[in-house]
């Protein structure tokens, strides 16, 4: 394919821009917040901060990403390991089913994803994965962001997905 170093660069740039702002975005802890036990951490760089890094593992393909510090993120890592169906939406994200329901507290009424975003759609309760920009969406919130790997996503059809928390 003629395009394909471009595309591949293209994306490339958009997940560091992603990867970016999603760390510029993300809120401090909060005195009193609680990490799911089963939410492992790691320490970032800087003191006080810390990062959640789940692997998707999608037909031998992986994708890495770092889920955000607030109440539903780390309400999600705490379902890990979970082994999921993701099938195409709208041809923008890969949705699948979440075995529970999960805490909506302190979150904002929508978000406009961009590629890359792992989210959760409160009115429907299942995770949404985009691997194209979309519009701003009510219920819509943000769990993190694909670091890398984000070509796993790029096959047709349901995948089985397992994500897991990556150990430091």
């Amino acid at each position: 394919m003629r395009g394909e170093p471009q595309v591949m660069r293209a994306l490339a740039t958009i997940v560091a821009s992603v990867v970016v702002l999603s760390v510029a975005s993300s809120p401090p802890l909060v005195a009193g917040d609680r990490i799911p036990s089963a939410a492992k951490t790691t320490k970032a760089s800087s003191p006080g901060k810390e990062t959640m890094k789940i692997r998707i593992s999608i037909n031998g393909r992986v994708a890495t990403a770092t889920l955000d510090n607030t109440p539903t993120a780390r309400d999600f890592a705490a379902l890990l390991p979970l082994s999921v169906t993701l099938s195409d939406y709208a041809s923008t994200e890969k949705v699948s089913d979440l075995p529970r329901k999960l805490t909506q507290q302190g979150a904002p009424p929508g978000y406009e994803p961009k590629t890359g975003d792992i989210t959760l759609y409160a009115p429907w309760g299942n995770l949404a994965i985009f691997y194209r920009d979309f519009k701003y969406s009510t219920g819509l919130i943000r769990l993190g962001a694909i670091d890398t790997g984000l070509e796993a996503l790029n096959q047709s059809g349901s995948l089985p997905a397992t994500i897991e928390m990556i150990q430091p």
